[in-house]
């Protein structure tokens, strides 16, 4: 039975929706912020226009990068065959309308994850802005990524409490603004990714900007973090929430 395609509130995929077996995470390359609308925009006419593929994909969100010409894609599905079903059957048609419609995307890697640990998935609050922590390992060690995300929530409990008043508002302290976070470890074995939910762009400049009252404080259990071995990059980029889609019905 066909299924039409619903644009989800505030454009805010369902963290914990039960069922999902793998999140497929990709960039696009779009060149300008003017491109960057337009391809969200095109990417909304493709999908809205069509039923639901009826494949295992639960859920697909495009967000929009503050560096001015990226996208990120968050998409989740049953399992790793019900993305290779969906490739097979329905990738390239849509990919050719919005190729129409913006010329010249770059679509620069795609990387599959699984949802490990998350906090805060049950706050109400809206996101404005979506953080995306990358950290990639020397080599696969499927222990050590999920030790390095135990051992990030180790540092958050060790956190002293909220002293009030030290927040760029003059009200909380910048942490106070964040709203989730869900840690997603790479099936390569190598990535580990952490989608972040938080009020604005600007608190979470804030918190990285403020150690002890933002992210990271001067505890024993963040030097862990910092210093944690075999690390080889850590990335941080932000994104506005663009276009949230799943099936209706």
């Amino acid at each position: 039975m066909s299924k039409p395609v619903i644009a989800q509130p505030d454009a805010r995929p369902d963290l914990v929706r039960p069922g999902v077996g793998v999140v497929k995470i990709s960039t696009w390359d779009v060149g300008t912020p003017e491109r960057q609308r337009a391809a969200v925009e095109a990417i909304g006419r493709a999908w809205l226009s069509r039923d639901w593929p009826d494949v295992g994909l639960l859920s697909y969100t495009v967000h929009i990068g503050e560096d001015g010409h990226t996208l990120l894609h968050y998409s989740q599905w049953a399992d790793e065959q019900a993305y290779q079903q969906f490739f097979a059957r329905y990738r390239d048609e849509k990919n050719a309308e919005i190729d129409a419609a913006v010329p010249g995307i770059e679509r620069v890697g795609i990387h599959s994850y699984e949802l490990y640990r998350g906090a805060g998935t049950g706050d109400p609050r809206v996101p404005g802005s979506i953080a995306i922590v990358e950290v990639e390992f020397e080599g696969p060690d499927p222990l050590r990524q999920r030790d390095w995300v135990d051992t990030v929530f180790d540092a958050i409990a060790s956190d002293p409490p909220p002293a009030g008043g030290a927040g760029p508002d003059g009200g909380r302290e910048p942490r106070e603004a964040g709203i989730s976070g869900s840690f997603h470890v790479g099936t390569d074995g190598i990535r580990v990714l952490n989608y972040a939910e938080w009020e604005t762009a600007e608190a979470h400049r804030a918190a990285l900007a403020a150690p002890g009252a933002g992210i990271g404080s001067k505890t024993k259990e963040w030097d862990r973090v910092r210093e944690y071995p075999g690390v080889r990059a850590r990335r941080v980029n932000r994104y506005t929430p663009g276009l949230s889609l799943r099936p209706g019905g």
